[in-house]
């Protein structure tokens, strides 16, 4: 993958929407602790079921259950295709969100509620600008219609290069107030962030990209990039059970477990953790959380409602 000279930003593979239910949000009082007992299956959009994640990720990435590469040539097909997927998408908010271009101002509503409660109950530091880096950037749409709003300086980072040529060209030129001010054409698997810039990392609708262990590779690295009390934060899709393989863009949608999982092997904490509400009932659900590499004990809001009766895991093409 080679760098976009647009002065500095990195991955944004925007939404990736396919059929689940949006259950209601809640906050819950959780320190990811638990491991999974076994390593749950799943399916691809074709209908193919995979016993395990180490099977799938044989099979689809060339890994083994440690990361290690068994074939390097299906590590980088997988990356290779997710990519070109991507380069054949207008770069629109209709196009990064798959033509549900309507979910956007939901979106920022219930990301800024959930950004908003973080900072009431953890107030960050005033003696220093606030700064975020938006993953899985691409036309820009979290940081123009989000980010910007709540933060003085923003860095985005996305693979697709005319995605970010996009966003570049509606945010670069803005000098004065909270800006957009490195724009790095990177994969995620491959990026490190400065060290100590950032109180939010924002990861939204691109991790479903990376393998489990170039995952837990991007955490290892990105922490650094943290100042003190500073978080990541994720807003993904969200499988029912196991996962989901895509077989048209190469990414994988995990279940809540699975997240909760990799959280606990990375070594940071779940903090706080909400379901997106609003959006189309045929859609995945889509759930925020709040990750940081120390502890702390998030402000009890509630016990989880009850949910309404879920359907098969089971995806359909839209």
């Amino acid at each position: 993958m080679r760098a976009c000279s647009l002065g500095g930003s990195f991955c944004a593979l925007d939404l990736r929407l396919r059929t689940g239910r949006v259950g209601e949000a809640v906050a819950v009082r959780v320190n990811c602790s638990v491991s999974l007992e076994m390593d749950e299956g799943g399916l691809d959009t074709e209908g193919k079921m995979y016993a395990s994640r180490k099977q799938m990720w044989e099979e689809e990435a060339g890994e083994d259950a440690a990361g290690n590469p068994k074939n390097a040539l299906k590590k980088q097909e997988w990356y290779h295709k997710g990519v070109s997927y991507w380069e054949g998408v207008e770069a629109s908010v209709d196009g990064v969100l798959g033509g549900y271009g309507n979910v956007n101002d939901r979106d920022v509503i219930d990301s800024t509620a959930f950004l908003a409660e973080i900072f009431k109950e953890c107030p960050p530091s005033k003696s220093s600008s606030l700064v975020a880096l938006d993953c899985g950037a691409g036309v820009g749409r979290v940081t123009k219609n989000f980010l910007l709003h709540h933060f003085h300086e923003v860095d985005l980072v996305e693979p697709v290069r005319h995605f970010l040529e996009k966003a570049h060209a509606d945010l670069g030129g803005i000098t004065e107030g909270n800006r957009a001010v490195n724009f790095f054409c990177t994969p995620l698997q491959e990026f490190t962030p400065e060290a100590g810039r950032y109180d939010v990392i924002w990861v939204q609708w691109c991790i479903g990209h990376l393998t489990d262990h170039d995952f837990l590779e991007f955490f290892k690295r990105a922490r650094v990039g943290l100042k003190p009390g500073g978080f990541f934060v994720l807003k993904e899709n969200i499988a029912k059970n196991g996962f989901v393989v895509d077989k048209e863009d190469t990414s994988v949608t995990r279940s809540d477990a699975y997240f909760r999982d990799l959280f606990k092997q990375t070594g940071f904490h779940l903090y706080k953790t909400k379901l997106q509400k609003g959006f189309p009932k045929d859609l995945f659900a889509v759930r925020m959380y709040a990750v940081t590499p120390e502890p702390r004990i998030a402000l009890t809001v509630g016990p989880e409602p009850g949910r309404a009766k879920r359907r098969p895991n089971q995806p359909r093409r839209i």
